[in-house]
């Protein structure tokens, strides 16, 4: 409420700068407003609305200010003041006749620019002060009227009209004083010998000099005129011109020569010797750039010369005899300062984002680049540039600001953070730079799916593992960081014969371990084909997957099992052969399978034992056993053989079967001829099937060959005798009788075929299919009955008909 007490009159202008497309408001305050204090509305100027700025942040930034003047009321809009501005100390020189101090207005969301140039009037806050408060001159009584003597000026840190404006000096009857304007508009006063001096009559003179500005109201200082009367010297020196004018480089080396003084004196001796110095009129800022010989007169550089600090420098230079009463001349040297690029333009970052996400759209605006240089002309003409090759891109709003936009997308997991090097050049000869690099660190979001090495994974395992065993190990890689890398594993269900592979495997959800649950055999089960899915927990999580196909590896795990000749278990097979059978004949086939693949199954047999191993010998790769002489009178008739069957494992497994051999005098017709019928089958696991089919195959083929042999020594004997049954004969119905009982499948197994019954018509043959798609080969069916022949997969019986 008492806002209106606070603020002071403030003159508002705006102007349009078309030159550069900005808008500057300005605005005039008085200096030392007290803090609080209004200056305008920010908002209604600009043409915000307050109840968006409430929402909106906002950021005062001040030109070459390190402190904090001004902000604004973001309920109201109103700018306001926050610390006491001294012009003084803003606008230290004494030759600017306007202070303006710069700042922007820097409104984000969306951001938008303001600038605002603020002019600060002086007030009459300072009285002027005398740099001596006592000053002694020293005149000599033979001084004529009209002689003037330098006196120290007052000091005001004011300007404009609350500067200094006039002096005064108390009443005296001998002395005036006249007030000189200089080229910056100081006033210098010089004391005027208006009367005659006697030292006899008044030796000192004790005189005030007032300095008074012109503030309202005025403010003034004192300082005390000490004036010695002297004695005669009546000539003082004089220089050629009394305002000599010279132009300087800025940063001349120390030691160069400005210029010589020559003043003269028409007096001789002492009172023609001249001594040089500075006047009171000469400040210290200047006389600590520029030394004055006393006894020659030279002027010479013994500081730095800054153009941008001073633009040109005035030395007042007396020159004074050596007379008992000294005399003195004055001359005024105005150095001019020519400007040199010697400046290094300045980069000042503002409103700087340091991190931003890797898909911030193009155009965003990452900082605000403020430039500029204290030289002028060309030498001040700036501009800013960075690397071409870098995704981002410098858009000029104003002479002295630039606006760094993202001009192409970004990706983190190809460059994760950018050193952007700003780069600001003069237009000097030879042109001065600086740099200045930001660092823009890139945040990861979730753009990148898992990926796998491989797109198949084909992992062989061997079968009786045990459960939980570790099968491999899938990994998949995700780029992105933190929790859009950390990946989680599954099996995505399948179901097998009712069985899901959750059931069969695992997988370890953190690293992808593949681990089997159970035991797998070979013989059951041969490959399984599945999928694993990875996804990693990003927000939408992304995910990707890999096929894995299992191959279950055989292992020699089953030892043969010989088939054929049937026997018992732990029996002696006994067979019986004529004694007159030919050389390579076949005596007997041992077959064996092995339920395991490839070389587990491969089955070699070797004669264990034999009682004579001249007689026979033993097919390695299918199991015939032959003759390799015929009999003679001298072998035993009973011959004892033990057969070993081998599979090509690693280690390999065996089986043994003993065959007990008995030589007969008479041929024996075992079978009938068969004819080859195909036979489709099935494996039955359960191997004691075999054991009972063969035990009554063999006890039907024995029943039939005694039954033969009976009724062949029952029949009469006919008128003509009758040829014995040649030996050849014999051994081919042996062999026949033989080679009936094979079976061949088309996996390259060997099996027995066992004949179970016959029965109304029907010869039965029971055997166990291994698996769809085998064939049986049953030969030597005799020809002159017709046969048809059914497969009963389910029942695992082949049904040989004969028709009649």
């Amino acid at each position: 409420m008492h806002r209106a007490k606070r603020c002071f009159s403030a003159v508002f202008v705006i102007c349009t700068l078309w030159s550069s497309t900005l808008s500057v408001t300005r605005y005039s305050i008085p200096e030392e407003m007290e803090r609080g204090s209004v200056v305008a509305n920010l908002a209604a100027d600009l043409g915000l609305e307050v109840g968006v700025l409430a929402h909106r942040e906002v950021k005062l930034e001040m030109f070459q200010e390190s402190n904090k003047y001004l902000d604004v009321n973001k309920k109201t809009g109103e700018l306001y003041i926050v610390e006491k501005m001294d012009r003084e100390y803003l606008c230290p020189s004494k030759t600017a006749t306007t202070c303006f101090v710069k700042l922007d207005v820097i409104i984000e969301s969306p951001l938008r620019i303001f600038n605002i140039e603020l002019e600060i009037k002086d007030i009459n806050d300072n009285a002027p002060r005398f740099r001596r408060d006592r000053a002694e001159l020293d005149v000599s009584e033979s001084a004529t009227p009209g002689e003037r003597f330098s006196l120290p000026n007052a000091v005001d840190p004011d300007g404009g009209i609350n500067t200094v404006k006039m002096y005064k000096l108390s009443e005296s009857e001998h002395f005036t004083i006249e007030i000189q304007t200089g080229s910056d508009d100081t006033k210098y006063v010089d004391m005027v010998l208006t009367k005659a001096l006697d030292r006899e009559e008044h030796a000192v003179h004790h005189l005030i000099l007032t300095a008074v500005d012109g503030g309202v109201p005025a403010r003034s200082g004192t300082a005390n005129i000490i004036v010695r009367v002297l004695d005669t010297n009546d000539n003082a020196p004089r220089f050629d011109h009394t305002v000599y004018s010279v132009n300087m480089t800025e940063n001349s080396p120390i030691g160069t020569l400005v210029m010589k003084l020559n003043a003269t004196d028409l007096d001789e001796g002492p009172n023609a010797e001249i001594k040089y110095s500075f006047t009171l009129y000469t400040s210290e800022k200047t006389q600590d750039v520029f030394a004055l010989n006393p006894n020659t007169g030279e002027i010479t550089v013994k500081g730095t010369i800054d153009y941008e600090d001073m633009k040109f420098y005035e030395m007042h230079v007396e020159a004074k005899d050596k007379g008992q009463h000294p005399l003195l001349g004055q001359c005024k040297v105005v150095v001019r300062v020519t400007d040199m690029n010697d400046n290094y333009p300045d980069i000042t970052v503002k409103s700087y984002k340091s991190t931003v996400n890797e898909n911030i759209p193009v155009g965003t605006v990452i900082a605000i680049v403020g430039i500029s240089d204290r030289d002028t002309g060309d030498n001040g003409k700036v501009s800013l540039s960075i690397n071409p090759n870098l995704p981002f891109v410098l858009n000029k709003s104003s002479d002295v600001l630039y606006e760094l936009k993202v001009s192409e997308p970004l990706d983190r997991e190809q460059v994760p953070e950018y050193d952007i090097t700003l780069v600001v050049t003069d237009g000097g000869t030879p042109p001065l730079s600086d740099n200045e690099t930001i660092t823009l660190h890139l945040l990861d979001v979730n753009d990148n799916g898992p990926l796998f090495p491989q797109s198949f994974y084909t992992i062989p395992v061997m079968e009786n593992n045990a459960p939980g065993a570790l099968l491999s190990s899938l990994t998949a890689f995700d780029p992105d960081l933190h929790e859009n890398q950390y990946l989680v594993y599954f099996i995505i269900e399948k179901e097998i014969v009712n069985t899901s592979m959750s059931m069969l495997f695992s997988i370890n959800p953190e690293n992808g371990n593949l681990y089997a649950l159970k035991t797998f055999d070979y013989e059951i089960e041969k490959e399984f084909l599945f999928h694993i899915e990875a996804r990693d927990s990003g927000v939408p999580p992304l995910s990707s997957n890999v096929t894995v196909h299992i191959i279950i590896v055989d292992q020699n795990d089953n030892p043969p099992v010989i088939v054929s000749p049937w026997r018992a278990h732990g029996s002696v097979v006994e067979e019986k052969i004529p004694r007159s059978t030919d050389k390579g004949s076949l005596v007997s086939k041992v077959i064996a399978i092995d339920t395991d693949s490839v070389q587990n199954s491969r089955i070699t047999y070797q004669f264990l034992q034999v009682t004579d191993a001249t007689l026979f010998s033993l097919d390695q790769y299918n199991g015939e056993i032959r003759t390799m002489r015929m009999f003679s009178y001298r072998d035993p008739r009973h011959q004892r053989l033990v057969v070993i069957a081998k599979d090509n494992g690693e280690p390999a497994l065996s089986a043994t079967v003993t065959i007990k051999l008995s030589t007969v005098e008479t041929a024996v017709k075992a079978y009938s001829d068969m004819t080859e019928v195909p036979l489709e089958y099935d494996i039955f696991s359960d191997l004691n099937l075999y054991l009972v089919i063969g035990l009554g195959s063999v006890s039907f083929l024995l029943l039939i060959t005694i039954l033969v042999t009976c009724v062949l020594k029952c029949q009469k004997p006919k008128p003509s005798k009758a040829a014995p049954p040649s030996r050849n004969s014999v051994i081919s119905d042996r062999n026949s009788t033989i080679a009936d009982s094979t079976l061949v499948s088309n996996d390259a197994y060997w099996y027995s075929l066992f004949l179970a019954e016959t029965r109304k018509g029907k010869l039965v043959v029971r055997q166990p299919v291994p698996k769809a798609g085998s064939r049986y080969i049953v030969s030597s069916l005799p020809r002159s009955t017709g046969l048809t022949e059914t497969s009963d997969s389910a029942a695992s019986t082949l049904q040989v008909r004969i028709n009649s």
